[in-house]
């Protein structure tokens, strides 16, 4: 038998493309990535980078436990296995959460401001091929570093502490939960037009839905809602409850429900309600929403001014021109444009809407007004300062790339705009439309002050760190805007870096309190840890421009970083303020200063040599 005899199909007989599509897993959008992604160096960069990341902390713990404790028998290595897994699982879940959510809105969102997502719709992709194929064609990534981190989570079955079937569910929980917020993010980036838009109701969303089960499982432990015990339905609703419960050992978790069942396990029948839900709206609306009616209507005016089935580009005097008020053009144009109009749409109010009413939450739960009374302001505190500064360097970072998606940062550059004008004119208007999420931290701060639960010294600390810490990811926002090229890449650095920041600091602070010692021990098995970190936040500031002070501040932020926390937990503070706030200003300063005094060659206005 000869190779030619298969070599092609006889006459009337070949696949058509809607034939082909019918082998296809989900949509054509997702096999072109399933089929592209090997290709790509840094698919297999991700997955080793990641695995290694975990088992560096995994090292890293057990360091720490063997220089400030005696490991005696097998039950002390079931107890490290044990607290080992409920610091990487949450990890895992918050990552796997916030970069699904991030991967699917920045994808759609990128594919509307390029106006690709229009070439789609023109296509026979059918509505559920569009959305779905896309929804998993951007959490591809996403999927596979969790699938490729198994391993070493069942590797912790063998320390004892931890069963197979918790490690199942705590995967099977977090993969339910990936899905649903990437359909969350997928749905608000069909919907919205602005990528700012879609950035900031993702996060505000997903921080509303976490909290909401939080206050539910702290606030009303004892009341029964449906039967079920308030605690139960946090557990039920929320990923990161419920993956708290599934890390519990068996033997100490709460009770079952009636039939023997944990209650994590009714997070699944939950979470696959709201994929299901949110992808069918999608699904139903993405041709209702798309293309945009501001597209739609543009149309109509050029269809209404074609006379003989071309467009026509008719000049009108100025005579013809309907009379009305001028505005005044402020001597910066680019922080008039940020201030005076709505250059990322009026559903930013929304946004705004929606901020407010979480820190009015937050502010009634520290100020103990009504029922939501809390006793550890942290609890409300951390994760309020944490969504201001991500709505912050959203606003910064997309205030960037809209303008670069959208062409128009190409005509800025021609005009006689001084790079100050333009830097100083955008971190203007994010600071400008984002004053909320600046000034309400600080009111919340001075709310503890007045109740007494915190002194005027360390209030003081506090409001000065915050006014350098949205400083700083504001420039970072910029920053990442003007030197990546791509805008989904720039978005995923900026939001990342930060991310990652924050994450990185309380990884370090639950393991340093998890295995409690002598900090003094604690500085070498955290060396690899903060040398890693420093690499990863090099490559984040210098990827195109690099420089020796970028160098430096990648370099010691980690230290310092690291020694302002051990300070801190060994109740310290004057130190610590002073040396974060001297690193981050000096880290700001490294962004900041190339951005005006290189500005063409970090625009790619012009390129070095």
């Amino acid at each position: 038998m000869g190779i030619s005899g298969c070599s092609a199909a006889p006459p009337g007989r070949r696949f058509s493309g809607r034939s082909l599509r019918d082998f296809m897993l989900v949509s054509p959008v997702f096999v072109r990535e399933l089929v592209t992604a090997p290709r790509r160096s840094k698919h297999f960069v991700a997955r080793a980078t990641y695995v290694s990341a975990l088992l560096m902390l995994t090292g890293t713990a057990w360091l720490v436990l063997a220089g400030s404790q005696t490991i005696r028998n097998v039950g002390d290595l079931a107890r490290f296995g044990t607290i080992l897994f409920q610091i990487l699982a949450p990890l895992q879940l918050t990552l796997s959460l916030f970069f699904a959510a991030l991967f699917t809105a920045s994808s759609v969102a990128q594919e509307k401001d390029r106006r690709t997502l229009i070439l789609l719709l023109m296509t026979d992709l059918s509505n559920f091929e569009l959305v779905v194929g896309k929804l998993m064609a951007s959490m591809l990534n996403v999927l596979v570093l969790l699938l490729s981190a198994l391993p070493l989570f069942m590797a912790l079955v063998l320390l004892g502490g931890v069963e197979p079937s918790q490690v199942l569910a705590v995967y099977g929980i977090t993969i339910l939960g990936v899905l649903a917020a990437g359909s969350l993010g997928s749905t608000l980036a069909l919907w919205r037009e602005k990528t700012f838009q879609t950035l900031a109701l993702t996060v505000l969303l997903l921080t509303a839905w976490i909290a909401t089960w939080e206050v539910v499982g702290r606030l009303a432990a004892e009341e029964k809602i449906w039967g079920l015990a308030a605690a139960d339905w946090s557990v039920a609703c929320s990923p990161w409850r419920a993956v708290l419960s599934a890390t519990r050992p068996t033997a100490t978790a709460s009770q079952f429900l009636p039939g023997g069942i944990a209650p994590h396990w009714l997070f699944v029948p939950l979470a696959v309600v709201m994929i299901v839900l949110l992808n069918t709206v999608a699904v139903i609306k993405v041709r209702l929403w798309n293309p945009s009616r501001e597209v739609r209507r543009r149309q109509r005016a050029r269809g209404a001014g074609d006379v003989s089935g071309e467009m026509e580009a008719r000049p009108v005097s100025p005579a013809a021109r309907p009379a009305g008020p001028h505005r005044q053009v402020w001597d910066y144009p680019v922080l008039w444009r940020e201030v005076r109009t709505w250059a990322y749409g009026r559903k930013t109010l929304a946004i705004r809407l929606g901020y407010l009413c979480l820190a009015g939450l937050a502010l009634a739960a520290a100020g103990g007004f009504g029922p939501l009374v809390v006793v550890n302001q942290t609890i409300v505190a951390i994760p309020l300062f944490l969504l201001s500064l991500f709505l912050v360097n959203a606003q910064a970072v997309t205030s960037v790339c809209t303008e670069r998606d959208a062409k128009t940062l190409d005509l800025l550059l021609v005009t006689d705009l001084s790079p100050g004008e333009f830097v100083f004119g955008k971190l203007g208007g994010v600071f400008y439309n984002t004053k909320e999420m600046v000034l309400l931290p600080l009111l919340f701060c001075l709310v503890l002050w007045g109740r007494g639960d915190m002194l005027g010294e360390n209030v003081f600390y506090l409001v000065v760190g915050l006014l350098v810490m949205n400083f700083f990811v504001a420039v970072l926002g910029v920053h990442c805007g003007l030197v990546h090229p791509n805008s989904r890449v720039a978005v995923a650095t900026s939001m990342g870096t930060v991310f990652f920041l924050f994450v990185g600091i309380a990884t370090c602070m639950r393991i340093m309190v998890a295995f409690s010692g002598s900090f003094g021990y604690q500085l070498a098995p955290f060396l690899a840890f903060m040398l890693g970190g420093g690499v990863a936040l090099y490559v984040s500031l210098g990827a195109r421009n690099a420089s020796t002070a970028i160098f430096w501040a990648a370099f010691t932020c980690p230290f310092l970083t690291f020694w302002a926390i051990t300070s801190f937990l060994q109740h310290y503070t004057l130190g610590p303020f002073l040396v974060a706030s001297a690193t981050y200003i000096f880290t700001t300063l490294t962004m900041l200063v190339p951005a005006i005094s290189e500005f063409d060659v970090a625009s790619g206005r012009a390129t070095e040599g």
